[in-house]
C-alpha cells in the first residue's frame, strides 16, 4: 500500500521561514514607527542659535511650565471628583433617568476639546446669549458688571474637566459595578456609613481604575493645543509651534519638546509608582447591588449627574447648531465637500494603515514572543502617549534630513534638485498619523488574539495552512470585530487631530479640524461651527459602541 503526501504541508523549514520573515519584518516596522522619537533626541546635538533658547528659558519657559503644571493638576483633580462621584452613582444606586445618564455621561467623549472652547466663547462672550441677556434683564451697560473670562486659564480647566472626566468615569464605573457586593456589605455590617464604606471599602479597590484615567486625562491635557492656542494661553504645546514657526528654531522646539514629552513620561511614572506593590484583585461578582433612592434625594442626584452631560455635550452641540444655522448661508459647499474628502481620506487610510501593521506585529509576537520583538512593540506603542506637537518636530526633523539627503543625491546624478519629497506630503502626515495611534489599534488587536486559542493554530497547520494562511483564513474572520472597532477609534481620533496635521499636513491641504482651528482663530465662529460639528458627529460613532457595551443587565436593585 502506498501514501501520498499532498505537496500543500508546509514543511518545517518553510513554516520557520515564513515566521521569521514575518518577525523580522514587524520589528522593521517598529524601528519605523519608533525613529521619530531617536530622531528627536539627536536633533538637540544640531547647530542652532543658542540666543533663541536663552531667550525662551529666561523670559517664558517658567510660565509654559507654570501653565501646564496648573492645568494638569487642576484638571487631574477636577475629572477624578467628577468621574468618580458619577460613577459610583450609576454603579451603585438606582433613581428615576439612571439609564438614559448612563450612556448620556459618555457623550463628551466625541467632544474634542478645542471645539467646546469655540462653542463656549460665543456662549459666554459680550456680544453672546448669555451677557446679552444679563444686560437686557438689568439694564446695565458694559464696564458696569463683572463677568467671567472664559477665555482664560480658569476657563480653560473647566472645559478640560467637562471633556475629558468620561476617561475616568469609564473605568471608575466598570471597577465598581466588578467587585461584589459582599465587600460592601461587610463594610455596611462592620458599622461603617455608606459614605465610609465608600471611601475605605469601594474606592480603594477602584483606585488602579481611576489613577488610570486620570493619568490619560492629563496627557490629553498636556497635549492639547487647539484650545491653548485658541485662549491665548502660554504652555508647552504653544510654545513648541513658537519656536518652530516664530522663531524657525527646531531645536529649541525639539528641546522644549523633550521637556513636554518628560512630563508626560512623569504622569506614566507617577501612576504606576502610586500603586507601588499593592494588589487590588478583590472579590469579582456579577454585578454591583444598587440602592433606590426616592424622593427629593433622587431629584437631586439625576440633575448633579446630568450637569457635566449637558455642559460637556448637550448645550456645546446646541450652541454649534445654533452658529451653523445663523450662517448656513456663509457656507461654500465645494470647499466644504473637499475638506470632508480631505479629512475623510487621509483618517481613512492612517485607519487602514494602523490596522494593517498592528495585525502584523501582534501575530509576529504570537508566533515568535521574543524579548526583542516584545519590547519593539511595546516601543512602537508609545506613540499614542506623545502628544501630537512633540510629534511632529519628531517627525519633521529627521524627515528634513532624509529630503535634503535625497535631493542632493538627484542633483549629483542628474543635474536637477527636486526640493522636498516628503516633508509637506500625504506620505510625511500619514506617518505621523500611524506612529500617533498605532496603539489604538494594535491594542485592539491584541486584545482579539488572545482569545483565539493557540490549538486552533496547530489545527490549522496539521491542515496544511502555513503562517499567513493561519492569519488569514482562521484569525482574520475571528478578529473582524476587533480590528473594526481599533480602525473606528484610529479613524475618529485622527479626524479629529489638529496640531500633528497643522504641522505635517502639505501646503493648501486643510481638514475639517484645521478649517475649524483656523475660522474660529479669526473669530469666525459660525464658518467655524459647520466643520466643527461633523468632527463630533464623526466621534459619536465610537461613543455609542461604548455605550452598547456599559449595559450591565446583572445588576440587582435592592
Amino acid at each position: 500500500m502506498s501514501f501520498a503526501v499532498s505537496s500543500d504541508v508546509p514543511s518545517p523549514a518553510r513554516s520557520l521561514d515564513s515566521g521569521a520573515v514575518l518577525a523580522g519584518t514587524a520589528f522593521a516596522v517598529c524601528v519605523l514607527v519608533a525613529l521619530p522619537l531617536a530622531g528627536l533626541a539627536l536633533s538637540l546635538f544640531s547647530d542652532s542659535d543658542a540666543r533663541v533658547w536663552t531667550h525662551l528659558a529666561q523670559t517664558v519657559l517658567p510660565r509654559y511650565a507654570m501653565n501646564s503644571l496648573a492645568l494638569a493638576c487642576a484638571v487631574g483633580l477636577g475629572v477624578a471628583v467628577v468621574g468618580t462621584g458619577c460613577a459610583w452613582c450609576m454603579a451603585a444606586l438606582e433613581f428615576p433617568g439612571r439609564r438614559w445618564l448612563e450612556w448620556a455621561l459618555v457623550l463628551p467623549l466625541a467632544m474634542p476639546a478645542y471645539v467646546v472652547a469655540y462653542a463656549y466663547t460665543d456662549f459666554l462672550q459680550f456680544s453672546g446669549p448669555v451677557q446679552s441677556a444679563l444686560r437686557d434683564l438689568t439694564g446695565w451697560r458694559a464696564r458696569e458688571y463683572w463677568f467671567p473670562e472664559i477665555r482664560s486659564l480658569s476657563g480653560a480647566i473647566l472645559l478640560f474637566v467637562l471633556v475629558l472626566f468620561p476617561y475616568v468615569y469609564l473605568p471608575a464605573r466598570a471597577a465598581f459595578v466588578e467587585r461584589s457586593p459582599s465587600l460592601f456589605f461587610a463594610a455596611r455590617l462592620a458599622g461603617l456609613s455608606a459614605g465610609a464604606a465608600f471611601w475605605r471599602a469601594a474606592l480603594p479597590l477602584a483606585r488602579p481604575a481611576i489613577a488610570a484615567g486620570v493619568s490619560l486625562a492629563v496627557m490629553e491635557t498636556l497635549a492639547d493645543y487647539g484650545t491653548v492656542s485658541y485662549f491665548a494661553l502660554e504652555t508647552f504645546t504653544t510654545g513648541i509651534f513658537k519656536a518652530w514657526f516664530s522663531f524657525g528654531d527646531r531645536t529649541a522646539a525639539a528641546q522644549l519638546s523633550l521637556l513636554l514629552l518628560a512630563a508626560v513620561a512623569g504622569v506614566i511614572w507617577l501612576e504606576r509608582r502610586s500603586r507601588g506593590r499593592a494588589r487590588y484583585q478583590g472579590a469579582p461578582g456579577s454585578g454591583a447591588s444598587r440602592r433606590r433612592v426616592h424622593g427629593a434625594r433622587a431629584i437631586m442626584l439625576a440633575c448633579a449627574c446630568a450637569i457635566p452631560a449637558v455642559l460637556g455635550f448637550v448645550l456645546p452641540t446646541l450652541v454649534l447648531m445654533r452658529l451653523a444655522w445663523g450662517d448656513v448661508e456663509l457656507l461654500d459647499l465645494q470647499r466644504y465637500l473637499e475638506l470632508v474628502t480631505n479629512s475623510v481620506s487621509a483618517a481613512g487610510a492612517a485607519a487602514l494603515l494602523c490596522v494593517v501593521l498592528a495585525l502584523m506585529l501582534a501575530y509576529a509576537v504570537r508566533l515568535r514572543p521574543s524579548t526583542a520583538l516584545r519590547g519593539g512593540v511595546r516601543l512602537a506603542a508609545l506613540g499614542y502617549a506623545v502628544p501630537g506637537a512633540v510629534l511632529a518636530v519628531a517627525i519633521l526633523v529627521p524627515l528634513a534630513r532624509v529630503d535634503n539627503a535625497l535631493s542632493a543625491w538627484i542633483q549629483g546624478q542628474f543635474g536637477y534638485r527636486p526640493g522636498l519629497l516628503l516633508t509637506g506630503s500625504i506620505a510625511g502626515l500619514l506617518y505621523a498619523y500611524v506612529v500617533r495611534f498605532l496603539a489604538l489599534a494594535l491594542s485592539n488587536a491584541e486584545a482579539g488574539l488572545a482569545r483565539i486559542t493557540p490549538s486552533m493554530d496547530e489545527a490549522a497547520r496539521s491542515l496544511g495552512c502555513g503562517a499567513l494562511g493561519t492569519a488569514m483564513r482562521v484569525h482574520a474572520p475571528l478578529l473582524m470585530r476587533s480590528l473594526a472597532i481599533g480602525m473606528l477609534l484610529v479613524f475618529v481620533d485622527a479626524l479629529k487631530e489638529l496640531p500633528a496635521t497643522l504641522a505635517m499636513r502639505p501646503f493648501d491641504f486643510d481638514t475639517l479640524a484645521t478649517q475649524a482651528h483656523n475660522l474660529a482663530k479669526d473669530e469666525r465662529l459660525g464658518e467655524a461651527a459647520v466643520p466643527s460639528l461633523s468632527i463630533v458627529a464623526a466621534g459619536l460613532l465610537p461613543v455609542i459602541l461604548l455605550c452598547r457595551a456599559l449595559r450591565d443587565t446583572g445588576a440587582s436593585v435592592r
